[in-house]
């Protein structure tokens, strides 16, 4: 895609600014979404975030990552059994009683 340039904004009083319509559209931004903020030498970079659905949070939270981290290194190390039909998986549980 070419680059958008040549849009000029202004800081508003209460430390507002107003980005382009093409700019938003091209990024597909909305009221509400959130943008990074990044200051490096003498430019400003806003850069959209991509936040997590609230309904999606658990999958982020400390515990449930530690849990990822644990099946993705027993898969690595072949510590996982497959089954071709849930009635083997089925067999299988019933043999460990």
């Amino acid at each position: 895609m070419p680059a958008i340039k040549g849009n000029r904004i202004r800081l508003g009083a209460k430390r507002q600014l107003t980005l382009p319509r093409r700019a938003l559209a091209r990024l597909r931004l909305h009221e509400g979404d959130y943008l990074e903020l990044r200051v490096e030498k003498d430019r400003i970079e806003l850069v959209p975030l991509a936040m997590i659905p609230r309904d999606q949070l658990w999958f982020w939270s400390p515990e449930w990552q530690a849990m990822e981290r644990e099946a993705h290194e027993d898969r690595a190390a072949g510590r996982v059994k497959s089954f071709q039909s849930a009635k083997q998986l089925i067999a299988s549980l019933k043999s460990k009683r």
